[in-house]
């Protein structure tokens, strides 16, 4: 047994395909709450006519937050408004996105993975984007589950503690689910659609700082975060991603922000990283 929720703000362009996408599922969850997060265009008025039609879906309006759209920590405040309004027990939450569809099974699919694998603690499907406004391309990789669909099993989200309200919240959550035995994937044939690209509500440029600003709350290594900002150079914008990334980290570091995770787990992250980039060098693959 599931329950879902989705911590929305304006999204009243694509909801609708989020709230069809679940109402079709042949598996469907004991709850979903959907958490308005002081939306100012029409996302609470429609959400609350599904929730008349259908009682297992839920509106929790939660006012007076920022008007614009907060990454991390809103986000992570807004889903924990709607986790603290559950009143039923569960095998396994769900945090989703209001700005996704998927087919029929994908909650059925996934929950079998889960089945199969009594150690696997976080999953979601392979999530395609159109970067270039035109095509669905794959936009994730088998060891990293996007933080806009995500299933956690209960034993593992209590595990790590639950979510940081932070950037770098779905990073963080799997390093620590790592470090303490429990697998994480995303499974690729499982498709998810999403339909705002990420980074696009919030702005590119500013995207790439929060994930530098995250890398290094989350106790990245310094020559990993580097590596891995020189990869970005080659992505649009060019260039000016990877730089404004490791802009970000520099500038976290110089601040010395708090971390979100204790030494232990920090460890843990870099000599995976490490790892990982002695892999890349050597042409042997290398699983975070």
């Amino acid at each position: 047994m599931y329950v879902v929720i989705s911590p929305v703000k304006n999204e009243a362009e694509f909801i609708e395909k989020t709230i069809e996408s679940m109402i079709r599922q042949s598996v469907k969850p004991e709850v979903w709450i959907i958490v308005n997060d002081g939306s100012s265009d029409g996302t609470g008025a429609i959400v609350q006519r599904y929730a008349k039609a259908y009682d297992w879906i839920k509106l929790v309006n939660r006012n007076g937050s920022s008007v614009t759209r907060q990454r991390g920590k809103g986000v992570i405040e807004a889903f924990y408004a709607g986790y603290e309004t559950l009143t039923n027990k569960y095998d396994f939450i769900v945090k989703l996105d209001g700005d996704v569809s998927f087919e029929p099974t994908y909650f059925e699919s996934l929950l079998e993975k889960f089945a199969s694998d009594p150690h696997l603690g976080i999953a979601g499907g392979g999530l395609y984007e159109k970067p270039e406004g035109k095509t669905w391309l794959l936009m994730t990789s088998k060891d990293h589950v996007r933080g806009c669909t995500k299933i956690y099993r209960q034993a593992c989200f209590e595990a790590i503690g639950g979510l940081v309200p932070a950037m770098g919240w779905d990073g963080i959550d799997e390093w620590k689910a790592l470090s303490l035995g429990w697998n994480v994937q995303s499974f690729i044939d499982i498709a998810i659609y999403h339909y705002r690209f990420t980074g696009a509500a919030t702005g590119f440029l500013k995207s790439f700082y929060e994930q530098g600003n995250g890398a290094y709350r989350m106790g990245y290594h310094p020559l990993y975060l580097i590596a891995r900002g020189f990869r970005r150079m080659a992505d649009k914008p060019i260039v000016f991603g990877g730089l404004v990334m490791m802009w970000g980290f520099l500038i976290a570091f110089l601040h010395q922000e708090e971390k979100l995770a204790d030494p232990s787990v920090i460890s843990y992250v870099r000599q995976a990283q490490l790892c990982k980039l002695a892999g890349q060098l050597t042409g042997k693959p290398v699983h975070k």
